[in-house]
């Protein structure tokens, strides 16, 4: 049977986006539920892959389009093509996840010559149907031919000037024949073929240019960055059109069922009287608030408000609407569920639970760890000296501070060099997004909460203000000027994207409230919270009622477990010994190592010990009844010994000077020499030193002891658990195991007292994973350490591939994402998961937890609750979001069987 490519609106509903695309599916849903939907025809994703694969048009989808056409053409009672009761259509994007603005759009097709002149007949408005044919042309030139917007806008600023007009709302009909025609000859004359006529013709190398946009730079990015898969390809939505741009009582809208800025309650959105839907999230005219168009146009506006109830009710979450109203009767374009800010993600969750609509599991999965993070950054201090210069929309909250910069690329190029920066526009489209992905924030002088640049902002999570009205933007000149006051491109400003407000130079930060509560500074049932505090006390705490899978923390100083207890930490799951020998204690390690025999090695272990126990008793003491887990030093040799290249240039310029080299010089020299590896992450480090230095890993051992043995004379409950790093085989493991249980006995003896301190391993290498049934005999538990795992499971070196191939390999999609950022599951997660198999077959409470930087990333979380580990451990300040994503994963699993 021949695969069905297109289905009609009358097709499907809302689950059915893999094969319709979200728009595609919410139009079936909303046409099911009787809402008032101009008719139309999906193509589904399936033809897109196709297409996108063998770079031609699928066999048969041609004859399925043309049988579609005739079917609507007898549901509207017009004809494609007959200028005499003409049929227009929009060919629109619509992909399974909400790419909003980054594929193309046509609007109007089927507009021929002999069609504008039909439709100006009929209608008795020739300034409607030739503005419509302007648009067509406008589009399919952009978006089909490739013309650059700026030949076009080159057209239109002579063809203003011609016609002595302000904006190309202010030609008369001659002055829109004349564009449209100049359009046409500038694309004829780009592309050196004449620009084509026949209807059909010009609806199928729509939808192909609606495929390919697929591939466009800014989808790629942006899948990138919100890690869609690249696979899925794009439906294709052919609806019939309705005019917003007809008649005075005509106009395009978007609409909000709640504030996606704020939570706030209500009706939010923004509405252009005659208009076409491209015009609002353009921003390139200025809109009226829903309740100003509830005063001009009061029945409309209520049948709208009515369909915006029904639609919160259906889909039980804030709605993003698009409608246009033809001659005063409204017609729904799309809808989908809004995207929104997270402060509006938290808030919009507990009203809906406190209404009834969803529950609070429902509530606890449309938050993020990622969205938590966010309300975590800090907030304008606005207690000093500041000099607002302008007030904006807010379009999308935070505190931003750069470079003012009017180009996309240049800020690109600019923020990739260190810098940061603020992207001023009149207004931004899709084509803007690699400098706005890349910008501390947006500032434009067009649009409102509706627009391009409002709507990006907030899916990504950057600060925007927009329809900032009293700033002229001169992108050419780069600068703008407000109040008298001219700001050039490289000048510091700060935007706010809660307030709205534009600082000139840079305005101080403060802690955001948010993390105010979390480190117990604000209580949350205080009148001084905020109400988004409160909504994220109340979810975060339900998901620490739920959670299976606890929260560890990385810490190394007494500090940061202090910190980490405070945020929520339910203990340390790495305290990474050899960075409390960094910085001014660097020396210890550096001496150790080049000691010349064992004697020198042993002073400096004997000056080490009473550092290590100090800095034990502190972390001991933070996390009384909670446990420790200290591993043992793994310090690579190439972060603690001065650089080999160094040393050598130092020696060989004072030897051609004729500077005597000092003897202390000369055998550092010498030892440096004698131990430099050619790659010291797989070198002396780890396992591998406390066998060769075994006095080294006693001397750890004994400080814990005694540690323990001090905080418990101070009336706390120390919980230590000893980590041995880098291990690969078991032999390694039983000999220090031998080792370190001995000294731990021999600590103990005349004390009184005796604690069999649990001793574990790291599973970091990919001979452990593999071999961990082996291991787990000689261990009391397993903590991965994804970071090394990554690199020895890729052969990949962090500290080289960052800032040399991988954002190459991240730009082609030959990485889905960066594998330290989050675990590579289908490749180390399969180590891992082995591993965890092979312990829990051989103890089925085998403890095992993760320490590695994943331990903090929302969708590695989800993968490790699958595995059924006992806890992650992450830094400090990323435990908040750790606990909320442990609570997701269990609530996901539970409704999905898969939490990942």
């Amino acid at each position: 049977m021949t695969e069905r490519f297109i289905y009609p609106f009358t097709f499907g509903d809302r689950s059915q986006s893999d094969l319709l695309g979200g728009k595609g599916a919410n139009l079936a849903e909303m046409v099911r539920i009787g809402l008032p939907v101009p008719p139309g025809f999906t193509i589904t994703t399936q033809a897109c892959r196709e297409f996108l694969a063998t770079g031609k048009v699928p066999a048969g989808l041609a004859q399925e389009i043309k049988d579609s056409l005739r079917d609507l053409e007898i549901s509207t009672g017009k004809e494609f093509g007959n200028p005499e009761k003409p049929l227009l259509v929009s060919v629109r994007s619509g992909a399974k996840f909400s790419m909003p603005g980054m594929m193309e759009t046509v609007l109007n097709v089927g507009m021929t010559p002999e069609v504008a002149h039909g439709l100006a007949t009929q209608t008795g408005n020739p300034k409607f149907a030739w503005d419509s044919y302007r648009r067509f042309i406008d589009m399919f030139g952009r978006t089909v031919c490739n013309i650059a917007p700026e030949e076009l806008h080159r057209i239109e600023a002579r063809v203003l000037a011609t016609f002595s007009a302000q904006s190309i709302q202010d030609l008369d009909v001659a002055g829109l024949q004349a564009l449209t025609e100049g359009y046409i000859r500038e694309i004829e004359s780009i592309t050196g073929r004449p620009f084509p006529t026949d209807p059909r013709d010009l609806l199928i190398q729509s939808v192909e240019a609606v495929f390919l946009s697929w591939n466009s730079e800014r989808a790629q990015i942006y899948r990138r960055r919100e890690r869609i898969p690249s696979d899925l390809g794009t439906a294709v939505n052919i609806q019939s059109m309705v005019f917003g741009n007809l008649s005075e009582d005509s106009g395009t809208g978007v609409a909000f069922t709640r504030d996606p800025a704020t939570g706030e309650k209500g009706s939010y959105g923004d509405y252009l009287e005659r208009a076409q839907g491209e015009d609002v999230v353009a921003g390139i005219r200025n809109t009226m608030s829903l309740a100003e168009f509830g005063e001009r146009t009061p029945v409309v506006h209520a049948e709208l408000e009515r369909v915006m109830g029904v639609l919160e009710e259906h889909y039980r979450d804030l709605c993003d609407i698009e409608f246009t109203v033809e001659k005063a009767k409204l017609w729904i374009l799309q809808t989908r569920v809004g995207k929104r800010t997270a402060e509006a993600a938290f808030r919009i969750a507990t009203q809906l639970v406190d209404e009834g609509k969803i529950t609070m599991d429902e509530a606890l999965v449309r938050t993020s760890g990622d969205q938590l993070a966010q309300l975590m950054f800090p907030q304008f201090d606005l207690s000093t000296s500041v000099k607002e210069i302008a007030r904006g929309i807010p379009a999308s909250p935070g505190a931003a501070v750069g470079e003012v910069v009017f180009d996309s690329r240049r800020a690109f190029d600019l923020a990739h060099s260190g810098r940061k920066v603020i992207l001023v526009r009149r207004e931004t489209s899709p084509d803007d997004l690699v400098g706005m992905v890349a910008s501390e924030g947006i500032l434009t002088s067009r649009g409102g909460k509706t627009s391009h640049a409002a709507v990006v902002a907030r899916g990504m999570g950057k600060t925007a203000v927009c329809g900032t009205e009293s700033i002229a933007v001169d992108e050419r000149a780069n600068l703008f000027t407000v109040s008298g006051l001219t700001v050039y491109e490289g000048e510091t400003i700060s935007i706010d994207g809660t307030t709205g407000s534009v600082y000139l130079g840079i305005v101080p930060v403060i802690a955001s409230p948010v993390t105010s509560y979390l480190e117990g500074r604000l209580d949350a049932s205080s009148d001084q919270a905020s109400p988004v505090v409160k909504a994220v006390d109340r979810i975060l705490c339900y998901a620490d009622e739920i959670r299976t899978m606890q929260v560890r923390t990385n810490a190394d100083t007494p500090e940061d477990a202090i910190r980490a207890r405070i945020l929520g930490a339910e203990g340390v799951g790495l305290c990474r010994t050899e960075h409390m020998f960094l910085g001014p204690r660097r020396s210890y390690v550096e001496r150790l190592v080049l000691a010349e025999n064992e004697e020198i090695q042993r002073g400096v272990i004997a000056e080490m010990e009473p550092l290590q126990r100090a800095d034990f008793v502190g972390i001991m003491m933070a996390m009384s009844g909670l446990p420790v887990t200290v591993r043992l030093l793994d310090p690579p040799l190439h972060e603690f010994l001065p650089p080999l290249a160094d040393l050598t240039a130092q020696i060989s310029r004072s030897e051609a000077l004729g500077e005597e080299v000092s003897a202390r010089d000369l055998a550092i020299f010498a030892a440096v020499k004698r131990l430099h590896e050619a790659n010291p992450m797989l070198g002396l480090r780890g396992v591998r030193l406390g066998i060769l230095i075994p006095e080294l890993y006693k001397m750890q051992v004994r400080a814990l002891v005694h540690a323990y043995l001090e905080v418990r004379k101070l009336g706390h409950n120390p919980m230590p658990e000893v980590m041995v790093p880098l291990v690969a085989s078991q032999r390694e493991l039983l000999y220090l195991r031998e080792t370190l249980e001995a000294e731990i006995a021999k600590t103990f003896v005349g004390t009184g007292q005796l604690l069999d301190i649990p001793i574990g391993t790291m599973i970091e290498t990919p001979r452990a994973a593999i071999t961990a049934s082996r291991l787990g005999n000689y261990a009391d538990f397993f903590s991965f350490g994804t970071n090394d795992l990554t690199q020895l499971t890729w052969a990949f070196s962090r500290d080289d591939v960052e800032s040399t191939f991988l954002p190459r390999y991240l730009d082609l999609e030959l990485l889905p994402f960066n594998p330290f950022e989050s675990l590579d599951q289908a490749g180390v997660g399969i180590l891992v998961r082995t591993a965890v198999e092979q312990a829990r077959a051989l103890r089925p409470d085998f403890k095992l937890g993760i320490c590695g930087e994943h331990g903090g990333d929302p969708r590695s979380i989800h993968f490790f609750h699958e595995l059924g580990l006992n806890y992650v451990s992450c830094s400090p300040y990323r435990v908040p979001v750790a606990r909320l994503e442990a609570g997701r994963a269990l609530v996901l699993k539970s409704a999905t069987g898969s939490s990942v």
